[in-house]
């Protein structure tokens, strides 16, 4: 990893010049695998969930993290005109085309470095007024996101001075409490955790009066029909920022998760042996973009606020890929 790791080092010295809080990458991208036990990965992801298969021109990396997606798997078949097994259905298709009818089903998929040069990690638009800059420090950040992503730009900024309150639904609590313990209390030590009622606006709207910072992982979509809107957010006082992290950026609806967004951006392993590629890493793209997050935050806050701040965490992992070399980027 130390070609993409120059990369990510870079981000994490502007973290720490803005924030004052020094980024241990090591920790901060390899921990949970260590408490989670998980060996190395080749084609199957480390967690298990996401396996890359070959397409008749390249790779595809499906992503069956959940329930539902399992439960797709009939229907992607059918939809690739393929029956039996799924590396059988996809070795026949072109990349592109098996992730995309995966996709239309709502199974996280990505062809191997499809999104290398589409847009930049982050982009930012001011819809609210500015305020005098200002760090971290003393500021109210309230952390909608689930995960890893989102929790890890949210710790960054709680270790710069922020007070962070967690938000979760009452009934769709943050997955990652279904993995390690010690990993979930590494994310979020002291912050301080609410449970919300999701389809009372009243009570979303309530939750990020007082806030300076708000981060979050939906599609824009959902969050306005619960009552929330960055527009509404920014220009209540100077200086907010609201920050966005999704898998392609706000005007793509389609689902990642953190190994299949490492897939489309090219930030993958290749093995000596030139089998082919191999994951790198757990769920790379998570970490990766919870430290671009937390700099594009902290950059916001320095030039005054009022951002809506959209980080893609496939451009996220395409900007460390191509920065190391010898990758789809």
């Amino acid at each position: 990893m130390a070609g993409p790791l120059r990369r990510l080092r870079a981000v994490a010295r502007d973290v720490t010049a803005l924030t004052g809080v020094p980024v241990d990458l090591g920790t901060e991208l390899f921990l949970r695998a260590r408490l989670a036990g998980f060996a190395s990965s080749g084609r199957t992801s480390a967690g298990g969930s996401c396996r890359m298969l070959r397409a008749a021109d390249g790779w595809v990396a499906v992503n069956l993290a959940r329930p539902a997606d399992h439960a797709s798997v009939p229907a992607l078949l059918n939809l690739l005109g393929g029956a039996g097994e799924l590396t059988d259905a996809i070795a026949a298709r072109p990349a592109a085309e098996a992730a995309g009818r995966a996709q239309l089903l709502g199974v996280p998929a990505a062809a191997l470095g499809s999104e290398c040069n589409r847009r930049p990690p982050v982009r930012r638009e001011r819809l609210g007024p500015a305020s005098e800059p200002r760090t971290p420090a003393g500021i109210r950040v309230v952390d909608f996101s689930a995960l890893w992503a989102g929790p890890l730009c949210a710790r960054l900024l709680g270790l710069g001075g922020a007070e962070v309150v967690k938000v979760e639904s009452a009934t769709r609590p943050d997955g990652a409490r279904r993995g390690s313990p010690a990993f979930y209390r590494h994310l979020h030590r002291g912050h301080r955790g609410v449970v919300l009622d999701f389809t009372d606006p009243a009570a979303l709207r309530s939750a990020v009066a007082d806030a300076d910072v708000v981060i979050e992982a939906s599609r824009p979509r959902a969050l306005r029909r619960a009552g929330l809107d960055a527009g509404w957010f920014l220009a209540g006082r100077p200086g907010r920022v609201w920050m966005s992290i999704t898998g392609y950026g706000r005007a793509d609806d389609r689902i990642a998760f953190g190994d299949d967004a490492a897939v489309a951006g090219g930030l993958v392993a290749w093995p000596p042996d030139g089998a082919g590629p191999a994951f790198l890493g757990d769920a790379l793209a998570d970490p990766v973009t919870g430290v671009y997050a937390a700099r594009a935050a902290a950059r916001s806050l320095r030039d005054g606020g009022g951002h809506l701040v959209d980080v893609a965490m496939a451009a996220c992992a395409a900007d460390v890929a191509g920065a190391g070399g010898g990758s789809p980027c």
